[in-house]
């Protein structure tokens, strides 16, 4: 059995065929789904989801791109929410410089709030790191984020940062770009990561893992990047698979 520890099925994406994505989902062996909401659409969405479906959990928080629409109604609005016991986590949460709409100010700003919300409800952070290794690392640690601890969503820096992140009480995930041929980086880090800190995910709509690469992901594909990180390691999928549902059952505390 696996768990998809970042899915967005709140996504328009999924408009259509919601029933049958989650089908396939649970056919291929996939008993939870954390499903991400990052704004108020897609939150009020995951909040639904949590309510409608048995094996669906939810992390709430705020994306770093739409920091600067980030009201202090809204924070206080997530740390309501919090208190459901299906959402299991804070976030996605973190800096991303790849797009210009927030400036990193805002964003910084923004996510040292989220650090002390997830801290003050006792909840982990589920880190987004896009282009802003150097500055993410440097306000985990300077907000005692250890003390929350959570996850390194989508992992794509090197090792040594793995290796500071480890140490701060996070743990490693990964999902397609691990499958991707020529992506060496996530397949150092998943052979790198201790196996008792590694999760898997989808990241769906998004990442779409090989041989599906350029179309819709969806929560069925986690196998995908389980079996090719058992690969990697040189473990069977079986052991890859127990590991990876034990670290996050010990994370998310599921209820």
């Amino acid at each position: 059995m696996l768990i998809d520890t970042h899915v967005h099925l709140n996504a328009d994406h999924y408009d259509e065929d919601l029933d049958e994505v989650m089908d396939r989902a649970r056919e291929a062996g996939v008993e939870k789904m954390v499903v991400v909401g990052f704004d108020r659409k897609t939150i009020e969405r995951t909040m639904q989801l949590i309510d409608d479906h048995e094996d669906v959990y939810g992390v709430i928080g705020w994306h770093p791109v739409d920091a600067v629409d980030c009201t202090d109604a809204d924070l206080e609005w997530i740390e309501e929410l919090a208190e459901h016991e299906k959402i299991v986590g804070i976030g996605e949460t973190g800096l991303d410089y790849h797009w210009d709409k927030s400036p990193k100010d805002v964003q910084k700003d923004i996510f040292r709030r989220q650090i002390a919300l997830a801290k003050r409800v006792n909840l982990p952070i589920i880190i987004h790191n896009r282009e802003s290794t150097e500055d993410c690392v440097e306000i985990l640690k300077g907000e005692d984020a250890h003390e929350a601890g959570g996850i390194m969503h989508a992992f794509s820096a090197d090792e040594k940062t793995a290796d500071e992140v480890l140490d701060m009480n996070f743990y490693i995930s990964l999902g397609g770009p691990v499958t991707f041929k020529n992506a060496q980086l996530p397949k150092d880090i998943a052979q790198h990561v201790p196996l008792d800190k590694l999760l898997v995910e989808t990241d769906a709509p998004f990442l779409t893992p090989h041989p599906y690469r350029g179309k819709r992901n969806e929560p069925a594909y986690v196998k995908l990047v389980a079996e090719k990180i058992a690969e990697l390691r040189g473990i069977s999928y079986e052991a890859l698979a127990e590991a990876t549902t034990e670290n996050a059952e010990r994370l998310f505390n599921f209820k």
